[in-house]
């Protein structure tokens, strides 16, 4: 993957802090959701649906099209927001999200929701459904990649470490995930709730190659993705350290954000911001 230039740079930082405006604009007319995951998870999708996937609205369901798996789905309105502007669905749907009859809900719904490839909500198990795409990609003969996206305090769960050992063990050089590493959950701290540290070294003890980037930095980003694409024999795990509500200073590195709506006043004050 070639360099990127100052231009996309700037190109994919404007394209984000518009969908950030998106994110808590639908979050708000909904009264709830999780905008702190949504945040620090943005960039990530931002460089993957604007830079680097295979996909086209017009042919939403090609064979061959790049496939993602947002595992942590309460992080959906992210994914929604750039699907709107990718021309999956109107613009419009975005202020019914988490209504009744909606096609946009608080966790992804691949029967409802154009564009989104695997319905998500318990977390845990969504490496496991990366696994079965990337496995028919190579038995199909197909090029097509599969992207994943985890969470931190998701890694805790055992059902990751018994898909992360099937990923290693088919050696699914075309399946790449990312963890998103904000450090919160639920909870607090995940080092105080669980500490799943060696992280790096867990995942390459389970058999993976991994790179570990800044989760905000595009050029990072680009990078690690252009070398988890040419990278064979095994999978790839993308440890992106991000930070929670990134883009809004009081809601950055803030527990309270996990799964709680701005009220009219932190709504203003968050767009305030986002004009910068």
């Amino acid at each position: 993957m070639q360099a990127i230039s100052a231009a996309t740079v700037e190109e994919l930082r404007l394209k984000a802090r518009k969908l950030r405006k998106d994110v808590i604009t639908m979050i708000y007319e909904a009264g709830s959701g999780h905008p702190g995951g949504a945040l620090s998870v943005l960039d990530i999708l931002v460089v993957l649906y604007y830079k680097v996937m295979n996909i086209d609205p017009q042919i939403e369901k090609n064979p061959h099209r790049d496939r993602l798996v947002l595992s942590k789905g309460h992080a959906c309105p992210a994914l929604y927001a750039v699907l709107a502007d990718k021309g999956f669905f109107p613009p419009a749907y975005l202020s019914s999200l988490r209504k009744i009859g909606s096609p946009l809900q608080g966790h992804p719904d691949m029967r409802k929701t154009p564009g989104i490839d695997m319905s998500t909500g318990s977390l845990g198990q969504g490496l496991s459904a990366a696994n079965g795409m990337a496995l028919a990609a190579r038995l199909n003969q197909s090029l097509y990649r599969t992207y994943v996206i985890l969470g931190d305090g998701e890694s805790q769960e055992g059902q990751v470490w018994e898909a992360a050992m099937t990923s290693a063990h088919y050696r699914l050089d075309n399946l790449t995930a990312f963890l998103d590493y904000n450090g919160l959950q639920i909870d607090g701290w995940i080092r105080d709730v669980k500490s799943p540290e060696p992280l790096a070294d867990k995942w390459r003890a389970f058999g993976w190659h991994v790179l570990e980037v800044d989760g905000h930095d595009y050029a990072s980003l680009l990078e690690a993705i252009g070398r988890a694409n040419s990278y064979k024999g095994a999978p790839t795990m993308i440890i992106a350290h991000t930070v929670k509500g990134k883009g809004i200073s009081f809601m950055e590195n803030q527990i309270d954000w996990h799964g709680r709506a701005p009220n009219k006043e932190e709504y203003e004050k968050a767009l305030a911001e986002l004009e910068h």
